[in-house]
């Protein structure tokens, strides 16, 4: 007889498979480092435990095929915030992220699944509301 766990376990596990495989498919695409314009780097990278660890090297403007979970790391992972000093109400100041700045990227050449491709709501970070915009109307 099954348990609840036991099933879910098994659902859990083969979900953990279909995204490893799904990962390891290969994509074809440029690899920009927006830091150092045709600088290079080099980095190991293992996503899951029962894969090895293996070394990458990449030129910036080099085309490469790659597994597409080491390009969603290179598109989504290698960022640092920036952080803006706002003013509230009542005076308070408090430190807040205004910004990511993509350090590298790769940029594909090929179809990718749409649930792969950056969202618009990603990069909004806070919306303020602005109490005074009289100066903004027309007059």
């Amino acid at each position: 007889m099954t348990t609840p766990t036991t099933d879910k376990g098994k659902k859990t596990a083969q979900s953990l498979k279909y995204q490893r495989d799904k990962d390891r498919e290969m994509v074809k695409g440029i690899f920009r480092f927006y830091e150092v314009p045709g600088g290079s780097v080099s980095f190991n990278f293992r996503k899951y435990k029962e894969d090895p660890i293996e070394r990458y090297d990449f030129v910036d403007g080099q085309v490469y095929t790659i597994p597409l979970g080491v390009a969603k790391h290179l598109t989504n992972n290698c960022s640092y915030p920036v952080h803006q000093h706002m003013k509230d109400e009542n005076g308070n100041i408090s430190a807040r992220i205004g910004q990511k700045v993509n350090r590298i990227g790769f940029e594909s050449l090929e179809f990718m699944d749409i649930d792969d491709l950056p969202q618009t709501s990603d990069r909004i970070v806070e919306v303020d509301q602005v109490k005074d915009d009289s100066k903004f109307r027309k007059k």
